[in-house]
């Protein structure tokens, strides 16, 4: 099977609905809190300052990067279009946020740790290897 077909492949089942409606959720909305400040969020003048301030540098287009792949890649994983390329997007963005922000507070989420984010990167992951499943856009443009 040639690469391109291997990225649409459709898997036959249900199980990747829900891990696809909770990344998606979860990634839309801290997206929207990045680039429109929604949700209590600060925005992306805010979170660039932020995100230079620990290191990530030019923090507003890192901000606007991480932003957008948040909100429509959680679009995307939510819809079931461009699964596994959202997902990888996704599971980038985690990997970043683990060694930038929260490797050095240990495991926990109390202490600002890379407990959610690995969690996360996780059901990244899952979606990279199995796609979208049957009740996805995916599905419909690509068929099995």
């Amino acid at each position: 099977m040639s690469t391109v077909n291997s990225l649409f492949k459709i898997t036959d089942g249900f199980s990747d609905l829900p891990i696809r409606l909770g990344l998606g959720t979860i990634f839309l909305a801290h997206g929207a809190q990045k680039l429109f400040g929604w949700f209590g969020g600060y925005g992306l003048d805010a979170t660039g300052q932020w995100m230079a301030s620990i290191g990530l540098e030019p923090g507003y287009l890192m901000a606007l990067a991480a932003g957008s792949v948040e909100f429509f890649g959680g679009l995307f994983i939510l819809l079931g279009l461009l699964t596994r390329l959202s997902a990888f997007g996704a599971a980038v963005t985690m990997l970043v946020a683990i060694f930038s922000a929260h490797l050095q507070n240990g495991f926990f989420m109390a202490n600002n740790g890379y407990e959610f984010a690995l969690a996360l990167l996780l059901m990244a992951v899952a979606l990279m290897l199995s796609g979208a499943g049957r009740l996805s856009v995916d599905a419909k443009l690509f068929g099995n």
